[in-house]
């Protein structure tokens, strides 16, 4: 039996991934800090994730009063902020999401904005996507000589097309 194949617009599968998942991106870049900052300090305070994510108080707030709503986080209003253990399994989880985007911008030479092409990018790949993206990383640590003709490659056809600019 064929497997019938439904497309949609890029909004379309937006919003489906909407309804099937809980966290919003802005969400999960504040699981994310949470979770680098507690992994050092045990804890975070509202004004220093503010300013981590360059966002008002306020708007932290509310953000953080969401998650911890949620399951994710451990809250008293001007307390200290900590993770639950939920929270701490996916913020583990976004943090190794966003290395592994990055790293693979790394290996295909992206310089410019790193770190907001990272961001952009991690939020909208599947579990499968990244888990391959995972091993190509770990495929281009094993084997640099093919990291490096494509590398050589890239920089060929840059030329190339620099040449008919």
């Amino acid at each position: 039996m064929k497997k019938e194949r439904n497309f949609h617009t890029y909004r379309g599968y937006e919003i489906i991934r909407q309804e099937n998942i809980l966290l919003t991106p802005s969400m999960e870049d504040y699981l994310e800090m949470i979770y680098r900052t507690c992994k050092n300090n045990g804890y975070v305070r509202i004004t220093s994730l503010a300013e981590q994510l360059n966002v008002q108080a306020p708007s932290a707030t509310k953000t953080v009063q969401k998650l911890t709503e949620m399951g994710y986080l451990i809250y008293e209003k001007y307390g200290i902020i900590q993770l639950t253990k939920k929270g701490e399994e996916i913020g583990c989880f976004l943090l190794r999401r966003h290395q592994i985007v990055e790293t693979f911008l790394k290996n295909i030479g992206v310089e410019s904005e790193l770190l907001k092409q990272t961001e952009m990018i991690e939020h909208h790949l599947t579990q499968d996507t990244i888990e391959n993206i995972n091993l190509l990383n770990t495929f281009f640590i094993e084997h640099p000589e093919i990291l490096d003709k494509f590398l050589e490659y890239k920089q060929i056809e840059r030329e190339k097309y620099d040449d008919m600019i």
